[in-house]
């Protein structure tokens, strides 16, 4: 018998861009012309069918025009689609057009998008390159940074995936005006989320400034957009593959996450996770965290926003406490949750440690009440 050691150590930099503005797609163009993806030619867009009109196949013309070749591949709008059947047809559609190693992948759209499409380049051809070119205020405030790209079960949300970063992201603002009220108001759930745990002089701005957010105002939703990657990268750059810190992201997200899953997606995920963080700061607030004042002004700015605080009477609330078991952050069949320190910090429970055990007792009092 003998045995061989294998070394495999590696230094990989991973670092990236992150550019925002109004109207990028030609200088995503541009970019890849001056070998952002070193001699790759071949495209895949991945886009939904919402955005596929909107901008996708703008991108995919100018692309073929500077002498690449794009094909894009789209699939049905909406989180329902955010499956391992989708991701299997999209491969499958790459592999009969061709597609092998020599490809790289141009997301472009949503949080669905970008989580799917993510996924799709880390493992087609056991990984090839991708740049997220957002269109949501949601992806530019989430989805389209930091490497996350999953997909979703019937029994589980964002289980299955892999941490895969971009080449670059592109936060288009523009993109923003074509959104309808309500999706723009769900991604504002992220970044008053990123304001509570982090940043308590960004949620005073964003309490007076968020009906200039809703109308798109240039200066203001530049700033908006920069805060949120500035606070995400704090976290990630720490953080990358969640170990610790980077739980605090998900703040919210235990109930928010169910109550989106148990609703039939009938929530956009800012919908849910505004309850879920209205359920958090309930918690919080009972637990010693942060005080009745602090969790009703936290409510208060999810309201200004046009989200709802409530969970819909459609809603089953005993299977909702069942939903809350498939959490990412659950261990040895414990709930747990990452919890705010008053706003604009996260409690931190024991050194490196971001999320504490709660009883199934205290989660569905919140729950029953909500």
């Amino acid at each position: 018998m003998s045995t061989f050691g294998v070394t495999l150590k590696k230094v990989v930099d991973d670092s990236y861009e992150i550019e925002t503005g109004f109207g990028l797609q030609e200088k995503l163009v541009a970019d890849l012309q001056d070998g952002l993806m070193g001699s790759l030619r071949k495209v895949a867009v991945i886009t939904d069918s919402t955005v596929k009109d909107l901008y996708a196949e703008k991108i995919a013309a100018l692309l073929n025009d500077k002498g690449f070749s794009a094909q894009i591949f789209v699939f049905d709008a909406g989180e329902k689609s955010k499956t391992r059947q989708t991701k299997e047809m999209i491969e499958d559609a790459m592999l009969a057009g061709g597609y092998r190693r020599d490809c790289f992948v141009v997301a472009v759209g949503g949080g669905v998008v970008t989580d799917l499409a993510g996924f799709i380049a880390g493992t087609f051809g056991r990984g090839v390159p991708f740049i997220n070119y957002a269109t949501t205020l949601l992806a530019a405030a989430d989805a389209s940074v930091g490497g996350k790209t999953a997909v979703d079960t019937p029994l589980a949300t964002n289980l299955i995936g892999i941490f895969h970063q971009p080449k670059k992201v592109y936060l288009d603002i523009a993109t923003w005006k074509t959104l309808p009220e309500r999706e723009l108001a769900s991604g504002m759930a992220e970044t008053i989320k990123h304001a509570c745990m982090a940043d308590r002089d960004f949620f005073s701005f964003l309490k007076e400034n968020i009906e200039k957010v809703m109308h798109i105002d240039r200066e203001i939703c530049e700033h908006v957009a920069e805060t949120n990657c500035k606070i995400k990268y704090h976290v990630v750059e720490q953080d990358e593959k969640e170990s610790g810190l980077r739980e605090i992201l998900n703040l919210g997200h235990t109930v928010g996450r169910a109550v989106e899953t148990v609703s039939g997606y009938r929530l956009l995920h800012g919908e849910a996770l505004a309850i879920g963080m209205a359920a958090q700061v309930r918690l919080s607030n009972k637990l010693g965290y942060m005080t009745q004042k602090e969790a009703e002004e936290v409510i208060e700015l999810y309201r200004k926003a046009g989200l709802p605080v409530e969970i819909p009477s459609y809603i089953n609330r005993e299977e909702l406490v069942k939903k809350l078991y498939t959490d990412k952050k659950v261990r040895n069949g414990k709930l747990r949750f990452v919890l705010q320190k008053g706003i604009g910090d996260i409690v931190e429970f024991e050194d490196g440690v971001f999320a504490a055990p709660i009883e199934e007792s205290m989660a569905r009092e919140i729950i029953m009440a909500l």
